[in-house]
């Protein structure tokens, strides 16, 4: 479907559907189903990326960058009154927020099947000093479970799919982990007079660089060791160093830790989220390649009655939202408390603000006919 909007109301209209059905799980989307399994050959094309065109941090100017997303910075607002702020207003104007929206979002969305995809950190749970602790309040999971009773829901984020999946706790929800380098369905309850429970069907673009990943993660906890602070978490397909915790005179000696290590894996790039450098392989696939993936595999892409939703919070989410903008396919929605720019359409404030809207889209699928 085309875009076609101003920045306060963007309004849907519908191409002919041009994608096949490949995967059908989720019940509202059995129109779509096939045989329930990811294809075996991947039919996104997953190229890798020329090391000398990279929106690389190891590139230019990659301590400011490390400053730039630092929460001292992009939330430096956070607690505070706006609504009078000019800059703020005019902001909100280009993206408005998706909770006063709501009835012009599902008004769009008549007629068409909404698929929901969330971001974690940020998103779902707070950002938290310990990214171990980032956990999951019980009434967000509730809200959570309850929208994907009506809409196909995802998780896409930088952590390892398990590592997700483990704070959210839900088997019915589709995760993308690792940026969405890792990729599995739901669990499927066991059927007829079977007690088989099915597990989910896994996508992994990236498998062949496990064991480099591997051998950086254990460099990297070895040479940051030292560093007060510093923590480095293996996310499976990519390696998360965060520096949130660390003073600020030592940021650049983290920076150099990783840049230092990386000079060995050429097949390896370094790119940074909010306090976190991360390395990742050099290959042509992010989130808004999970959203396209996770689509064409529903048999959703480009189709006239889908309308994919993303909330997510991280630059890493703009390869989202660009994804769709760009295709005129739906709806990105930033969570910042602070004005930024963004490919989003809409925002939201807050994690708080993030399930208010999702208890409000169950709402509206809950008393459709």
């Amino acid at each position: 479907m085309d875009l076609k909007a101003n920045h306060s109301a963007p309004i849907l209209t519908d191409p002919t559907p041009i994608t096949k059905p490949r995967v059908g799980i989720h019940d509202s989307l059995l129109p779509y189903s096939s045989s329930g399994v990811f294809s075996q050959a991947p039919y996104l094309k997953t190229q890798r990326k020329k090391p000398g065109l990279l929106d690389d941090v190891r590139s230019t100017n990659w301590l400011d960058a490390m400053k730039s997303s630092s929460p001292r910075n992009i939330i430096k607002n956070n607690g505070t009154d706006l609504s009078n702020d000019v800059a703020y207003c005019n902001w909100m104007l280009k993206y408005p927020s998706a909770l006063t929206s709501i009835e012009q979002i599902v008004n769009n969305a008549s007629g068409k099947r909404i698929a929901l995809f969330l971001d974690y950190d940020g998103t779902l749970s707070p950002i938290v000093d310990n990214p171990d602790h980032a956990f999951m309040s019980n009434v967000m999971r509730a809200a959570v479970r309850n929208v994907a009773k009506y809409v196909p829901t995802a998780i896409i984020s930088g952590r390892s799919r398990e590592k997700v999946h483990k704070f959210v706790g839900l088997k019915e929800l589709y995760y993308a982990g690792s940026h969405g380098m890792d990729i599995m369905g739901p669990v499927q309850p066991p059927t007829g007079h079977s007690t088989e429970v099915i597990e989910g069907n896994l996508y992994q673009p990236a498998s062949e660089f496990l064991p480099m990943i591997n051998e950086v993660f254990v460099s990297l906890v070895e040479i940051t060791k030292n560093i007060e602070g510093a923590k480095v978490e293996d996310n499976k397909f990519c390696v998360s160093v965060h520096y949130r915790n660390v003073d600020e005179k030592n940021w650049k000696t983290v920076a150099e830790c990783v840049d230092d290590t990386l000079k060995n894996y050429p097949r390896l790039r370094l790119t940074h989220g909010r306090m976190v450098l991360e390395i990742r392989p050099v290959l042509e696939w992010n989130k808004g390649k999970a959203v396209e993936f996770l689509l064409e595999s529903l048999g959703l892409s480009n189709c006239d009655d889908v309308l994919p939703i993303y909330v997510g919070d991280d630059r890493t989410d703009e390869d989202a939202f660009k994804f769709l903008r760009e295709g005129g396919r739906g709806y990105g929605i930033l969570v910042t408390p602070a004005p930024k720019e963004s490919s989003a359409y809409y925002s939201l404030r807050d994690t708080s603000e993030v399930m208010e809207f999702i208890n409000l889209l169950a709402m509206h699928k809950k008393s459709l006919p």
